[in-house]
């Protein structure tokens, strides 16, 4: 009995392990989940949507035609190869893949028409000696040229306005000696509220001018720093043949031109006369020589004294040259 029970155990043994094996073998399947049928792929199947017109390629437009071909009477005649040394020979027509190249537009020949008849035509010859220049008027060659004289401008209005100013003046004849010359010179001996040049000076009308208003300036300038009036001023010079600074060798001067005047110094009635040197920093006559100074740069193209060189140490010169776009030089 013992050992039929022990046989009887050992195949349910083996019974069950069979049937955890199968267990084991089989799919798990999830609680709950339902088997979904396959979908089914309609046939045929349907057209893709269109694409939008933004999206679609541009369409290639067709080439353009192939102009005709020249007619034979309108051809350029073929270049002979020429036979002087130093010219290259007519190139032939070129060929690309072994065929000749499309005929040209008729544009293309418009334009190379004028290129040919240029070549063709020939130049000028220019004769051997070349003609000699015509010969000069004789009005305008040897001591008629020199004789020659040139009208000075006008200038009465100026010298009207001079009267307004109460500058006494008078005429004085041409002045030329060589090329020192001034066509209307004046003679100026006092200007506005008496004040005099004692040794008078020898202007033209324009100078004479900018001379008078500067002079108004200056009495303006002594009554309100020294409270003294102006009565004179000191002249060194007007109308000089020189050389700028006195140099020979230098170009002429304005003074030349009757077109300058050299201040020496001012004269007041009441207190000594100022010289034009340079002064103690800070004193009247420091303050009164740098405000008139100032004064004449309104007036005059050229203003130097004291301090622009040595040759105007002791001296205001003030003169009308022009410049080149209305440049002033106020030193």
């Amino acid at each position: 009995m013992p050992g039929r029970s022990l046989s009887i155990l050992r195949s349910a043994t083996l019974l069950a392990g069979g049937a955890l094996a199968a267990g084991l073998a089989l799919p798990a399947t999830p609680v709950g989940a339902v088997e979904t049928p396959a979908a089914t792929v309609p046939t045929p199947p349907p057209l893709p949507p269109e694409r939008p017109e933004t999206l679609k390629p541009p369409v290639a437009e067709p080439a353009p035609p192939t102009p005709p071909a020249r007619p034979p009477e309108l051809k350029p005649a073929a270049a002979e190869p020429s036979k002087e040394p130093g010219k290259h020979l007519a190139r032939e027509p070129s060929r690309e893949n072994g065929r000749d190249k499309p005929p040209e537009s008729g544009q293309e020949a418009g334009k190379e028409a004028p290129k040919e008849s240029a070549k063709e035509t020939a130049k000028p010859e220019i004769p051997s000696p070349p003609p000699a220049p015509p010969a000069r008027p004789p009005e305008l060659s040897g001591a008629a040229a020199l004789a020659l004289k040139v009208t000075p401008p006008d200038d009465s209005a100026c010298r009207t306005r001079l009267k307004r100013l109460g500058v006494e003046f008078e005429p004085l004849p041409a002045i030329s000696e060589g090329q020192c010359t001034a066509p209307l010179p004046l003679k100026v001996t006092k200007f506005a509220d008496g004040v005099v040049l004692p040794q008078g000076a020898t202007l033209t009308c324009r100078t004479a001018e900018a001379l008078a208003r500067w002079v108004t300036e200056v009495q303006i300038e002594a009554d309100r720093t020294l409270k003294h009036p102006l009565i004179a001023l000191e002249l060194g010079g007007s109308y000089v043949c020189r050389g700028q600074n006195h140099d020979v060798d230098a170009k002429l001067s304005e003074h030349a031109f009757a077109n300058a005047a050299d201040i020496m110094g001012f004269a007041f009635a009441g207190r000594a006369s100022i010289p034009v040197k340079a002064m103690p920093d800070g004193s009247e006559e420091a303050q009164f020589l740098g405000a008139v100074r100032a004064k004449a740069c309104g007036f005059f193209r050229t203003v130097l004294g004291p301090g622009s060189n040595a040759a105007h140490a002791n001296h205001f010169h003030l003169d009308e040259r022009e410049r080149n776009g209305g440049h002033r030089l106020c030193q």
